[in-house]
């Protein structure tokens, strides 16, 4: 990460979401690892649910979210592979007004393929931007969250990263 020491950083408010059928609050390490590694670089937990691989529920959970003027960013774990329950990139794909950022998912894949090789074209991760609100979407293994976060999330979510960042684009995402 090229930190501009020019900059300030600006914490954001991002919901953390575990699409899963079968995790628990006691369970959901994957989720944990993430909200550690959100409030570790300074930003706040806005919410906090996990919510089944129902992509009517999960939908409904985002579209709330991204009426929340006090929620900057969504990241949800899990629903990204390709079974019949997985359907978080379809969720996503009902948001209105949604864009795609094919980049973050492109990229995910390539940081992974470091990690588990082949294993990483079963792997759905996206992310896209709804009326001013991003959204990325990573498995649900503790090391994909880690590779996320990681390898991309925690220089993108930086604002002082250098030469841009997702966060000092946020005050124009409404644009038109």
């Amino acid at each position: 990460m090229a930190i501009n020491p020019d900059k300030t950083f600006i914490p954001i408010n991002i919901a953390v979401l575990t699409v899963s059928d079968t995790r628990t609050a006691k369970t959901d390490t994957s989720g944990d690892i993430l909200a550690s590694r959100i409030t570790n670089s300074g930003h706040s937990i806005a919410a906090r649910v996990i919510e089944k691989d129902d992509a009517a529920l999960i939908a409904a959970r985002l579209e709330t979210w991204v009426e929340d003027p006090s929620i900057d960013a969504v990241i949800s774990t899990g629903g990204t592979g390709l079974t019949g329950r997985d359907v978080t990139p379809e969720a996503l794909s009902c948001l209105r007004g949604a864009r795609d950022i094919p980049g973050f998912g492109e990229l995910f894949r390539w940081l992974s393929y470091k990690t588990i090789g082949t294993s990483t074209v079963q792997s759905r991760a996206c992310a896209v931007v709804a009326r001013g609100t991003f959204i990325f979407a990573l498995p649900g293994s503790n090391g994909a969250v880690k590779d996320g976060w990681d390898g991309i999330l925690a220089e993108q979510l930086d604002s002082r990263n250098s030469p841009c960042n997702f966060i000092e684009l946020i005050p124009r995402l409404t644009e038109r």
